[in-house]
């Protein structure tokens, strides 16, 4: 260390703010500067160097060694016979070697003014290609440039495995404009490991701080961030993404296959499948099974297994469990090859608390709230991001863009939507604030939600939005324009939770509770619905659909092919989890493969079959989905026959589509000579029945065909006599 600084040095407590890393403002001490003397000086800091010199970058030519100021390594020098500032490269030495660099403090800045402006506003549609870490080429040099957004921070650095995680080599560029930090790093590329090393408000520095809008992270329970760049696949997709512009999902069929990707099958040795293989091996299955899209469980990055990917911490990472993000792309153009769609859940209800996470992530609540009665879920001990705040509506509205937009990703299923919309969400009084006019309404939730769905109507048309929302909020699946929240799709976790109740009920005594399996239908037109039985159902002691059933294994199985007929043949598009389709006996356990053992029991293997005919009976018929979301797409024949626990109801198309009947017997007694009304005279073949040998039943049922002829029963022009199989739905087309 020098006693006397030289002129061209800084002042010592400067040099002192590089050493410690505490210069929140380092391009104004390190790189190329004017002296006042018309002088031009370098500073460097480079504690891996004994001597550094400045090299020019267009001849290769030694300018001026620097001196070496403090044995830490910080370096200063003029520049002799330079009085305009040039393009240089730093010579070091060090021990025998000698490596040449680019100085990260000669480059200007890489995001422009208006980036600037529109992020400070919350109004950056391209936010993930401006923040994170992007491959680029910056004044001619390859490198990497880093942005974060941390506005009470006092200083942030980017370190990784190619610093030695020294936060004092790559201290940011502050953007005063909106609190955004960025630095260009040359000579770094894709692979690189990184975090953020940010000076609180308070002068403490935080616990490294993984990327906010990371593109790839490692596979946990490493948490370091991973330069990536946006997804480079070459998309296959062109023919599917055509075909689903010229549809309108309401009058289309959905059938979804939810799905947790680490547990729907292992490979050898109980080892997650890749990407590749889920692609391969899901669409394959799906297909197969008949279903219209598969549902995955969050796969953006989450540290805890055990969330199911519902504690996320990377909003814009794959998670690695399964490949990094270009495999995750191929994963989905394969679904569409095969003629599926893909949804994904999307989680922006809350994030965990995890110390590299978003939590107090410049030593303030930045993205969350201060106060815990705004900012904090109690159920599961995370936190609620602010959705007022305008910068962090922005990061959550580009996370659902760059799902749709880069991964073709066709629908978001959007989680606890409900736990979003209300102040006093799983509160009791005074552990929660009134909103501004006094009401229980989270008005900034609902004004960021339809900010959501009117940015993806506008930036995504053909993409979908889904709300799991569990209470009688109006309008969820209504445009904003007609004061809507603006989804598509609404889960109907009401219709879920009766029917399960009735289903779970002896049949001696079904009777009371009849309107369960009908109440569903007093307001299943008020939204666009999708009727689920997702993973929520089998978990957490609640076991499995089979085990929920009532009575003996026969009734138990008879019980659910029922049930799943119901539900295929109600109006609503419909949503399975893994594992349901054939009849999974145990809990879902999201450490285990699926029981696919169990389909060499002709009992299951029957459920299995059932769930694929069903499928196919409902893609091929169009009064089972063409107005699932009208009014006029649904009658009862007899919804009121509590005595039988017996219901039959027609389903309509569009005009010149055969209607359909369906007749659900939820008793385990057989009736014959059974009197339904029907909508016409005529030969009516028994399209499905759930009781059929080929699905495990006792082969009760009505043959080949079912003559509807007068007089007419149940407010119908017709009527036939029906054989109704115990336990059973059978479902009746019209002969052509």
């Amino acid at each position: 260390m020098t006693d006397t600084l030289p002129d061209h040095a800084p002042e010592r407590s400067v040099i002192d703010a590089v050493l410690r890393g505490r210069c929140g403002s380092p391009f104004g001490v390190l790189g190329m500067h004017g002296n006042g003397d018309g002088r031009l000086v370098v500073r460097v800091f480079a504690p891996d160097a004994a001597e550094v010199i400045v090299v020019d970058a267009k001849t290769g030519r030694e300018v001026a060694p620097l001196q070496r100021i403090d044995d830490e390594g910080f370096f200063s020098g003029s520049m002799p016979r330079r009085s305009k500032e040039f393009a240089y490269r730093l010579r070091l030495r060090a021990e025998g070697a000698e490596w040449t660099r680019e100085d990260p403090y000669r480059f200007g800045p890489v995001l422009g003014d208006l980036d600037e402006h529109l992020l400070a506003e919350g109004r950056h549609e391209d936010f993930y290609r401006k923040l994170g870490a992007h491959p680029v080429k910056h004044e001619g040099v390859d490198g990497v440039s880093f942005a974060v957004w941390a506005p009470n921070a006092r200083r942030v650095s980017v370190v990784g495995d190619f610093n030695a995680w020294d936060g004092r080599r790559h201290a940011m560029r502050r953007r005063l404009g909106g609190g955004v930090w960025e630095l260009f790093v040359p000579a770094l590329g894709p692979g690189a490991l990184y975090k953020f090393e940010i000076l609180g408000v308070q002068g403490d520095v935080l616990p490294l701080k993984a990327d906010p809008v990371a593109l790839a992270a490692e596979a946990p329970p490493a948490t370091a961030s991973i330069v990536s760049g946006l997804p480079k696949h070459e998309w296959q997709d062109a023919g599917w993404r055509d075909d689903i512009a010229k549809r309108d999902a309401r009058r289309e069929p959905m059938s979804i296959y939810e799905v947790h990707a680490s547990s729907w099958r292992r490979a050898e040795g109980d080892k997650v499948l890749s990407y590749a293989e889920l692609g391969e091996q899901i669409a394959e299955y799906a297909t197969w099974m008949g279903f219209t899209h598969v549902e995955f469980l969050p796969l953006s990055e989450h540290p805890f297994t055990g969330s199911w990917g519902y504690q996320p911490v990377g909003l814009f990472a794959p998670t690695a469990r399964h490949g990094g993000p270009d495999d995750f792309a191929a994963m989905v153009d394969r679904l569409h090859a095969a003629d599926l769609g893909v949804i994904l859940d999307w989680v922006p209800a809350h994030f965990p608390s995890d110390a590299h996470g978003l939590a107090r992530f410049d030593g303030t609540a930045l993205y969350e709230h201060e106060d815990p009665r705004l900012g904090f879920h109690r159920d599961w001990n995370t936190l609620i991001y602010n959705f007022g705040r305008t910068e962090v509506a922005n990061f959550l509205r580009s996370s659902a863009l760059y799902w749709l937009r880069e991964y073709h990703v066709d629908a978001l299923r959007v989680d606890a939507v409900a736990s979003m919309l209300y102040l006093d969400y799983s509160r009791e009084a005074g552990e929660w604030i009134p909103n501004r006019e006094g009401g229980r309404e989270n008005l900034d939730a609902i004004d960021f939600l339809r900010g959501v769905n009117a940015a993806v109507a506008e930036y995504t048309p053909d993409a979908l939005t889904i709300a799991e929302e569990s209470t009688a909020w109006p309008s969820v699946s209504r445009p904003t324009s007609d004061g809507g929240l603006g989804f598509d799709f609404k889960w109907n976790m009401g219709w879920m939770h009766d029917t399960l109740d009735y289903m779970a009920t002896d049949p001696l005594y079904r009777k009371y509770d009849h309107g369960k399996m009908t109440f569903g239908l007093h307001y299943a037109f008020s939204e666009n619905f999708i009727l689920p039985l997702s993973h929520d159902e089998v978990v957490h002691g609640k076991g499995s659909l089979l085990t929920k059933m009532p009575g003996e294994k026969w009734q138990k199985f008879a019980n659910l092919r029922a049930y799943l007929g119901f539900m295929w043949t109600h109006p609503g598009k419909k949503l399975l989890f893994m594992g349901c389709e054939f009849a999974q006996e145990r809990e879902w356990n999201h450490d285990r493969s699926l029981d696919w053992h169990l389909l060499e029991d002709p009992a299951h293997e029957g459920m299995q079959r059932l769930v694929r005919d069903l499928n196919t009976l409902y893609r091929d018929t169009p009064a089972l989905y063409r107005l699932d979301c009208a009014p006029e797409g649904f009658a009862w024949i007899e919804g009121g026959d509590t005595e039988n626990n017996v219901f039959s109801y027609v389903r309509y198309g569009d005009e010149g589509d055969p209607p359909v009947v369906v007749v659900a017997n939820m008793a385990p007694v057989l009736r014959e000579g059974f009197r339904i009304g029907m909508p016409h005279e005529g030969h009516w073949r028994e399209a499905l029945n759930t009781d059929a040998t080929g699905y495990g039943g006792s082969g009760a049922g009505n043959g080949d065909a079912v003559v509807a002829q007068s007089p007419g029963s149940h407010d119908q022009p017709a009527s036939a006599l029906l054989t109704l199989p115990p336990l059973a739905v059978i479902v009746l087309v019209p002969e052509k």
